[in-house]
């Protein structure tokens, strides 16, 4: 039986592409995972009470990474197949090449070179659809498991923020064992808390 965990993600963060890389890495190398990426708008957490969801207003688009999760979501429920490409190359396209994400121009050019029709895309994004589903995935996230960031682990009824401080480089072996120690940690220790290094020597 595949081990099955859910993952938290927005792709403004560098520590959230830090865990993807590892868990997708380890997947197209065949890891017996089932996992469940879960949107959490960082925008829509750093928001004041009170203040207008993103995904309630008229251009929903202006809270930073909200596009690029309307698309990473189109493709994960209607494309799936091209899902993990398409989602780490959101993430690269911030954080490797230092692009615009709010930027539709930008998003169209990577759907292009990762094989993804990008009128279909947006055609989705044009119907509201992953916008609906971005709302309701965030929501359940803070409302079942008091998710405030990413990337957060959900496993063993819990969900858990953990920090990687490297990349697979293409290491699946690395990518996996990294994956699997984490989640014995938070399947197998819910006393534990916190575990954080007082300095990191690197």
């Amino acid at each position: 039986m595949p081990r099955s965990f859910g993952l938290t993600f927005d792709y403004l963060c560098p520590f959230a592409r830090n865990a993807h890389e590892h868990v997708v890495t380890a997947l197209k190398d065949g890891a017996d995972w089932d996992v469940r990426f879960v949107p959490y708008s960082l925008s829509q957490g750093h928001l004041d009470e009170g203040e207008v969801a993103y995904w309630d207003r008229d251009q929903p688009e202006e809270g930073s990474g909200i596009l690029a999760f309307q698309v990473g979501l189109a493709v994960r429920d209607h494309l799936p197949e091209h899902f993990l490409d398409v989602h780490l190359a959101l993430f690269a396209t911030r954080h490797d090449e230092g692009k615009d994400i709010k930027d539709a121009t930008v998003l169209r050019e990577m759907l292009t070179e990762v094989g993804v029709d990008a009128d279909e895309v947006f055609a989705l994004i044009d119907d509201r659809r992953p916008l609906k589903v971005l709302a309701e995935e965030h929501r359940a996230g803070v409302d079942n498991y008091d998710v405030w960031g990413v990337p957060t682990f959900i496993a063993g009824g819990r969900g858990v923020f953990v920090r990687l401080m490297d990349r697979p480089e293409n290491d699946a072996s690395h990518a996996r064992s990294t994956i699997e120690q984490v989640l014995d940690l938070v399947e197998g220790s819910p006393t534990l808390h916190e575990f954080k290094q007082t300095r990191l020597d690197r």
